[in-house]
């Protein structure tokens, strides 16, 4: 903690110097004139009584007695200090994967429910981070900016579709691309990333996308999506079901939950892979993962309710005073 002033305009206050300087320097001319206009320099010894040799310091005394003065007053009116505070404010992107797969019901209602879901309850346990929303398949599209408004977040991820991407697949590096693109003016520090996905028809760029965020700093929590046994995935048309998704032999396809993919991305980036499975508990491991990495960024706080020093100042101020005061019993400047 130090001393901060709050307002830098009361620092004109110090042009009151140089202003003192001229008067004691011109009052000390004006006084050497008028004895020399009342009498000439030899008669001065008989005439005037002899200064002291502690007057010479006066003019120092008087310049130092109101620059602390000058302090005490700048204190007093806008003095303030400055906190160095080490907060783990994040900026955080929910990366939600938006491929056809995500339609498969292996978790009730559907993966992408349930992904959601899982965002919007972990939100709800935020504070002041900044969340973004990124959508991706075979591409990838930011849908809303880095926002500390967790309604309007809502409403957005609530929009979420898995038509709303053409190009299918899942590819990683895409995704990340688009989260970069997002983190341009946000410190390294504070980049995270929670991607939540099945981790199914992945476009093996995964490596690629582990080196991409390794060098923009960012940490990938993963939050894998669905399960081992997996389940067919349903084909809408205009919201309606028109059957199941199958191979070129007509065989009904199973989809499952791949985390090899998932865990390499998290523990290459230095966070961790959550079972996203269950609505309960993925929320508080999400939040527990954002806090553990990466690294919380400093900020200087401004204190309203800031130690004031106006009082020492002024206590200096009152010495140079006294001191004039008792060594020059008669008042004046006595130069």
């Amino acid at each position: 903690m130090g001393f901060y002033l709050g307002n830098y305009w009361f620092l004109l206050l110090l042009l009151l110097l140089p202003i003192l300087a001229i008067f004691l320097v011109s009052y000390i001319r004006w006084k050497k004139r008028k004895r020399n206009l009342f009498a000439e320099s030899k008669f001065h010894e008989v005439l005037f009584e002899k200064d002291s040799k502690f007057i010479k310091f006066f003019p120092t005394l008087y310049f130092l007695a109101v620059l602390f003065l000058i302090f005490a007053a700048i204190d007093l009116l806008s003095g303030s200090e400055e906190v160095k505070t080490n907060q783990k404010l994040n900026n955080v992107i929910f990366m939600i994967d938006v491929s056809n797969s995500m339609n498969a019901e292996d978790v009730e209602p559907s993966r992408l429910a349930e992904a959601r879901n899982v965002v919007i309850s972990t939100m709800k346990q935020m504070k002041n981070d900044r969340v973004g929303i990124v959508i991706f398949a075979g591409q990838a599209v930011s849908v809303m900016p880095l926002t500390t408004d967790y309604n309007s977040a809502e409403n957005y991820i609530n929009a979420i579709e898995t038509g709303s991407i053409k190009v299918q697949g899942t590819d990683f590096l895409k995704a990340v691309e688009a989260a970069v693109d997002k983190f341009k003016n946000v410190s390294k520090g504070s980049r995270k990333v929670v991607m939540l996905s099945d981790g199914e028809d992945n476009e093996g760029n995964d490596n690629a996308a582990i080196r991409l965020a390794k060098n923009e700093g960012i940490a990938i929590t993963t939050v894998g999506i669905g399960t081992e046994e997996g389940a067919p995935v349903p084909d809408y048309l205009l919201g309606q079901l028109m059957g199941y998704k199958s191979d070129m032999n007509g065989q009904t396809v199973i989809s499952k939950r791949q985390n090899s993919a998932l865990e390499k991305i998290a523990e290459s980036t230095g966070s961790s892979y959550i079972d996203g499975n269950n609505l309960n508990d993925a929320p508080p491991q999400i939040l527990d993962a954002l806090s553990k990495s990466g690294s919380g960024s400093f900020s200087l706080v401004k204190s309203q309710n800031a130690n004031h020093y106006y009082q020492y100042f002024l206590a200096v101020s009152i010495f140079f005073f006294l001191i004039i005061l008792f060594f020059n019993p008669k008042k004046d400047f006595n130069i």
